[in-house]
């Protein structure tokens, strides 16, 4: 039964089209809600609207229905419309006015939020952990390969020589900073909304939010029962946001390696194991991993502007338009994961050729230091790069062949 059904009967096209794949989104809550749950439950009692016996059977009943779960046995339907609903009706049905009760003091709105910010608490915390992983992956690269010296790059062209350790350092050093914004974006998600109900709090009961909250690991509660509905939407672009600054490192070092393992350059040398081939051409190996490490990174930009767009122009308070971002946030949080798991793989087997990056270590490499070697003469600067400059010819090819010569 629907928790919010009463005489009348909705239409069941209309049904249908509201809970959309809610119900098959919400199978990841079902868990956080019955950690919330529960903590609620023990509230409950507290403030003496349950019994210690009713806590004891609620308690073990939410236990079993995570153990359900984590066996794939507590399948959501459509018919339940959400994980809420179905863990509520599996109480009643197995506990009587035990399950009825629990409901007292909260909304579907604040179990919503509650189970949504548990979730994504847990889930940065394992984005955090693959950040971490792939910059030990980069570590372990820069021992191997660091001290091979390379051409570096502007505007696509060789520019000036650096190393290997230099160039993966720059993606280490990014990585930095990402740990720090997802640290930074928990922090944000780390208040508890459960107590907050439709957004205008419990009337006549005293409900203690501070005590679920340190139950369910929160730094402390939303004080304003409004913007817990209204943070909604603006939490999750913010976390899309994040997760989008950490593809967008992804995508540059995909780029990067795409770039400098072309053969015809061959810097980066990527195994077999890591490489898809042709149904028509036998010679192909394609590096189809990273270039669907480089599209990600839209498909999560795409994701935060939906969010984004879905959650503007709303009055305050709850808006159903607001069920519709949760799909995205799922989207975009499983992509960043998919994709640090993918890239670590990656570096984990690149090899660096010495060969090819000494081959493209070309003369013109050396203009920036010859100037200054006039510079540290006397010469001023401005006629230092104009006198190298007019002797220095470019390579316009990476191993310093020139065009039409074997």
């Amino acid at each position: 039964m629907k928790l919010w059904k009463k005489n009348s009967e909705l239409d069941p096209r209309v049904e249908r089209f509201t809970v959309g794949n809610d119900f098959a989104l919400d199978q990841r809550l079902v868990k956080y809600d019955c950690r919330a749950s529960r903590a609620h439950a023990e509230m409950l009692t507290a403030i003496g609207v349950l019994g210690a016996g009713e806590l004891e059977q609620l308690a073990a009943a939410l236990l079993e229905i995570e153990r359900l779960e984590a066996e794939g046995r507590f399948e959501l339907t459509e018919d339940d419309e959400d994980c809420h609903t179905a863990i509520e009706g599996y109480l009643t049905e197995k506990l009587g006015d035990a399950g009825k009760r629990i409901h007292t003091a909260r909304s579907r709105n604040d179990q919503v939020l509650t189970a949504l910010r548990l979730y994504e608490k847990d889930a940065l915390a394992e984005i955090g952990k693959a950040v971490a992983a792939l910059g030990a992956a980069i570590g372990a690269a820069r021992e191997r390969f660091g001290a091979i010296e390379m051409p570096g790059y502007t505007h696509t062209r060789k520019a000036m020589p650096t190393t290997v350790g230099t160039w993966l350092g720059c993606f280490a050093a990014a990585l930095e900073d990402d740990a720090r914004e997802l640290a930074h974006v928990t922090g944000r998600i780390d208040a508890s909304p459960l107590g907050t109900a439709a957004g205008f709090g419990v009337p006549l009961l005293k409900v203690d939010r501070e005590m679920t909250a340190r139950a369910l690991g929160f730094a402390g509660v939303i004080e304003n029962p409004i913007y817990a509905q209204h943070g909604r939407g603006k939490l999750e672009a913010v976390i899309l946001s994040t997760c989008g600054q950490i593809l967008y490192d992804l995508n540059r070092l995909a780029s990067d390696l795409l770039m400098f393992s072309i053969p015809e350059i061959g810097y980066v040398v990527l195994p077999e194991s890591l490489c898809t081939g042709s149904s028509i051409m036998p010679q192909k190996r394609n590096p189809d991993v990273l270039e669907l490490i480089r599209a990600k990174y839209h498909v999560v930009l795409a994701e935060e502007l939906k969010v984004k767009s879905i959650a503007s122009n709303l009055v305050s308070g709850y808006n159903r338009d607001l069920q519709l971002t949760k799909e995205p946030l799922f989207a975009g949080i499983d992509a960043t994961a998919a994709c640090l798991a993918a890239m670590e793989v990656v570096l984990e087997g690149i090899e660096i050729d010495p060969e090819a990056c000494r081959a493209g270590l070309t003369e013109d490499l050396s203009a920036t230091v010859r100037a200054y070697e006039l510079v540290s003469q006397g010469v001023p600067f401005r006629e230092a790069y104009r006198i190298v400059g007019k002797t220095t010819a470019y390579k316009s090819t990476v191993r310093g062949v020139p065009p039409g010569k074997p």
